[in-house]
């Protein structure tokens, strides 16, 4: 993989990251791009708790579910776009943390279909070890451009 390859995919998350509105409501950011790999980070807002104070499980999926959908992106085609057909989350403990991080990674890429893993970690502090709190599996579509 040349530099330039690895400019241009960047360049391509980094556009369709910006022009989606709802990671801009969330306050995520896109953190990391690879082959097959996406990172997007999330502070802790109170403004998207639920009642309990927790991380809320829909900021939670949304920013899992970009980050598969981004990880399956860097692998498409240059003609096609990506869309979440399906996907299924488990939640597997509270979403506490400062900060957040969602991996979203190709665990097998089509012409069509792309199927990936995620994962959602919970950092409490500065130096602490994370906490994973969100599993997803995801299928994903390319469509046209």
């Amino acid at each position: 993989m040349t530099a330039s390859t690895t400019d241009a995919r960047h360049a391509r998350i980094a556009d369709s990251f910006g022009a989606q509105g709802l990671m801009k409501t969330l306050g995520a950011t896109l953190h990391w791009v690879g082959d097959g790999e996406v990172h997007i980070a999330l502070p802790h807002s109170p403004h998207l708790s639920q009642q309990h104070g927790y991380l809320h499980a829909g900021a939670v999926t949304s920013i899992v579910d970009s980050a598969c959908g981004y990880a399956a992106l860097t692998q498409a085609p240059p003609d096609r776009e990506v869309v979440t057909a399906e996907f299924k989350i488990n939640l597997m403990r509270p979403a506490l943390g400062r900060r957040f991080l969602a991996i979203g990674r190709v665990q097998n890429a089509g012409r069509t279909l792309t199927v990936c893993t995620g994962e959602v970690r919970a950092y409490p502090g500065e130096g602490e070890d994370f906490k994973v709190v969100a599993l997803m599996q995801a299928t994903i579509v390319a469509v046209p451009r």
